[in-house]
Formats: structure tokens, C-alpha cells, sequence
């Protein structure tokens, strides 16, 4: 069995595309059962953010299984096998495993370093374990990836600064307004608006509590959860917090320096009327921002052309310097990946093998006792000690013939192609079929290095 990614990220697909393939938490679970509906597919997880969609799955075929997501994430996105591959990229086996485990670390984000992904990778288990869509194979997959992204940020100064896209979009926020107005004094973010009250929404008002904002609305489809969060942040933080329902949006808007909209909804949120209905409600003629990190995308596209409104997305923070990590940092972070992809893929392999060193041990007490009873038969005169001390000597015999053979076997087993050894094994000793099959691999073959 091998691990299958198929994938699109901010690197590889404008925005329009990662939304159109974006999953809700709503429709991962469906979209996961279609995937193991293949019978290429044994295991699958789905990591769906702000900035990527990624699905890794246990597989026992590369091609069968790469049909099978293609055509999953067709019906679910309306795109065509072409359209998405256009944008995609592909990993399997070793290369899926150190993708996974460099996407942990912080490296492949669009704010290189942040730890909010570890979060997402953790909920994507969770949701996928729940699902009972893992076994063996993705459990220890997300368990390592999670040991390697609390590696790098406790052992490297990659998240130094504590950026995330969060603390970045509303940087950006603070240099329009503080151009706008000029001033030092008014350069700060005053008064904001918050659109969702999830995991998202959590780490924003935190991060704009952090930036002196004083008074902020947490507006939410559900008014309960909004109020849960505000509470949340006035405790922790001291400042004026409310939460509030959909409704409320436009006259809350009205009066705030900045709106940071991040909810998973599938269509538009903050619609252009709306926003044009706060511009006109607002008296200091104050430009209005709004950050919206939603995917899809939840403020109608038409309400950046409103004069006065800036609006800070996904696809404009690419390429922005605050996004970047130190290159010691993101250096030693790569060693880190590196070094846990090895001790990841050697017991992957070792593992592998496991079933083969027991299939030879059983064929030899199969055949010790065979020769015992054979012995049995042509000494019928021999007392129970004597039989015993034969018997004992014989296992020995066996015993001290595939210590060697099988302990270096479990050695080579970690090299590459060190599953040849296993099927040699297999070959010389005429081993049953089925431990064959739990220990092969399909060979990865070049489309299995292919990136789109």
C-alpha cells in the first residue's frame, strides 16, 4: 500500500480555481466516502483551507486510485479532469509522505512558518477518524506529520514573528488607512468587524484584540456562536466585544476602520449593496477595508470597485514580504522534515516487511513439527525427555539458521527497493500468497514523480 496526494495549493491555482474545489466541513465527510467507495482507495483524509485542497490516500494501485479522486472532486467542483490537472500537482509514496510532512512544517503556506495548518491537519484526522476513514497507514501518516510540525516550531525561529495570513492581511489593512489619513494617531486599527465566528474567525479577533483594536463585532449566521466568541475575547482580552447576526452586518460595518470576513459559506456573504449601504451610512468619508480570507471567497467581487473600499484577499498577498520566514529558519525546518521523512519511511519499511520474516518462521515451526511427528512415528521408543531434548535441539538448529537472514533483511528493508529483499524471501521459501500481498508495494513508475 502507498500513499496517494492529489492536489492544488496558492502555489499552483489562482483563486478562482481554489474556490471552485474548495470542501466545507459540511461535505468532507461525503466527499471522503465517495473516495473509498474505489476500491483503489483503502484510507483517505482531506485538508481543505483558506489556501489548498489536498487529498492523501492509502492506495494499492497508483493509476485506479488517481481516476477515482479525479473523478470525485469533478462532481464535487463542476471542473473537467483537464481543468483541474491544468492546476494540480501529484505525489506518491515517498514524495506524497514528504509533501505532507512539509506543509506540517510550515513551509508551503502562504505565510511561511504559520501554525494555524497544524490545526487543519489535526481536524482533518479527527474528521476523517471519525469518518472511519484511516487505518494503520494514515494514522501514523498524520501522527508524524503533527510530530514534525511541532518540531520545527519548537526547535526553529520559523514562526519568530507569529505571522499568519491573519496578522498579514491586516497589516496590509493598517498601511492603507494609515496613508489614508496620514497621521500616526489614526494609523492604528480602532474599531473592526468580524464575519464568522469559526476557527478562522477565533484567530482573528485575537489577532486584531493584539493590534489595540477597542471595539469589535463578531457577526455570525448563528448569533449563539457569535456571542460565545465575543465573550470569549472580552474575557481574555478586555475590550468591547458583541456578537451579532447576519443583519446587523451593514450598520456595523458603517462605522468600522476594518472587516475581516472568514466563514466556510459557499457563495457570497457581504454583498455589494451592503457594502455600498455602509459607505453611505459613514460620515468622515474614512476608506473601509475589508480582508477577506474566505474560500470560497464570501465578499461579492464587485465591492473592491466601490470608491473608498479596498479590499485585501487571498490572492493578493502573494508574493508579500511579510509572508517570508528567515532562510536559516526555513533551512533548519527543512532539515527537521528531512530527517523525520528517513525515520518515517524506515519504519514504514520495516513494517512492511514484518509479515514476511513471521510467514518464514511459521513455514519453519510448520516444518520442525512435521519432522518431529515423522521422528515420532520411525522411534516409537522414545521417552518424553528424549523427545523433548530432539525436539528443542531441532528448533535451535532452525532458530540460529534464521536469525541472520531475517534480521538483516528487516535491515535492509529500510534501504530503497529494500522490499526486493522480502520478495526474495517470498521467492526462495515458497511463501503463502496472501503475506505476499500484505507486504507489496505498486511500483511508483514515472507518473508517480509527476507534478502538473
Amino acid at each position: 500500500m502507498s500513499v496517494l496526494l492529489f492536489g492544488v495549493s496558492h502555489r499552483s491555482a489562482p483563486v478562482e480555481v481554489l474556490e471552485r474545489l474548495a470542501v466545507s466541513d459540511h461535505d468532507r465527510p461525503k466527499l471522503v466516502d465517495a473516495l473509498l467507495s474505489s476500491r483503489a482507495i483503502s484510507e483517505a483524509m482531506l485538508v481543505s483551507t483558506c489556501n489548498r485542497v489536498e487529498i492523501y490516500a492509502v492506495v494499492d494501485a497508483f493509476h485506479p486510485a488517481l481516476e477515482a479522486v479525479g473523478a470525485v472532486l469533478g462532481d464535487h467542483s463542476g471542473m473537467t479532469v483537464t481543468e483541474m490537472t491544468r492546476h494540480a500537482y501529484v505525489r506518491y509514496s515517498e514524495a506524497a509522505v514528504e509533501h505532507l510532512f512539509t506543509v506540517a512544517a510550515g513551509l508551503d503556506s502562504l505565510v511561511v512558518g504559520e501554525q494555524q495548518i497544524l490545526g487543519q491537519i489535526r481536524n482533518a484526522y479527527l474528521d476523517a477518524d471519525a469518518n472511519q476513514s484511516t487505518g494503520r497507514v494514515m494514522h501514523e501518516l498524520a501522527q508524524q506529520a503533527l510530530r514534525v510540525g511541532k518540531r520545527v516550531h519548537t526547535e526553529t525561529g520559523i514562526d519568530r514573528a507569529g505571522a499568519s495570513v491573519v496578522s498579514v492581511a491586516l497589516h496590509r489593512a493598517q498601511a492603507v488607512l494609515s496613508g489614508s489619513e496620514g497621521t500616526e494617531a489614526t494609523s492604528g486599527l480602532r474599531s473592526a468587524v468580524v464575519v464568522g465566528a469559526g476557527a478562522m474567525g477565533g484567530l482573528a479577533t485575537a489577532q486584531l484584540a493584539r493590534e489595540g483594536v477597542r471595539d469589535l463585532v463578531v457577526v455570525n449566521r448563528t448569533v449563539a456562536n457569535a456571542e460565545h466568541l465575543a465573550g470569549n475575547i472580552a474575557a481574555n482580552h478586555g475590550i468591547a466585544v458583541r456578537g451579532a447576526g447576519l443583519d446587523e452586518l451593514p450598520a456595523a460595518m458603517a462605522v468600522a476602520d476594518v472587516v475581516v470576513t472568514c466563514t466556510g459559506s459557499v457563495g457570497t456573504v457581504v454583498s455589494v449593496g451592503e457594502v455600498h449601504s455602509a459607505l453611505a451610512a459613514r460620515t468622515d468619508g474614512r476608506p473601509l477595508v475589508i480582508c477577506d480570507l474566505g474560500l470560497p471567497r464570501n465578499v461579492d467581487p464587485a465591492a473592491g470597485r466601490l470608491p473608498g473600499v479596498h479590499v485585501v484577499d487571498i490572492e493578493g498577498l502573494r508574493g508579500d514580504a511579510e509572508t517570508q520566514a528567515a532562510e536559516n529558519d526555513t533551512n533548519a525546518a527543512r532539515s527537521i522534515v528531512a530527517a523525520e521523512l528517513a525515520d518515517y519511511l524506515t519504519h514504514q519499511r520495516q513494517a512492511e516487511v514484518t509479515p514476511t520474516v513471521a510467514a518464514l518462521r511459521q513455514r519453519a515451526a510448520d516444518v520442525v513439527e512435521a519432522e518431529i511427528l515423522r521422528l515420532e512415528t520411525r522411534l516409537p521408543g522414545l521417552d518424553d525427555p528424549q523427545r523433548d531434548e530432539v525436539a528443542k535441539t531441532v528448533r535451535r538448529v532452525v532458530d540460529k539458521l534464521l536469525h541472520a537472514p531475517t534480521v538483516r533483511v528487516k535491515q535492509l528493508a529500510s534501504t530503497p527497493n529494500g522490499d526486493h529483499y522480502a520478495e526474495a524471501l517470498r521467492e526462495l521459501f515458497e511463501l503463502r500468497p496472501g503475506a505476499a500481498e500484505s507486504v507489496s508495494a505498486p511500483e511508483m513508475g514515472d507518473a508517480g514523480r509527476t507534478e502538473q
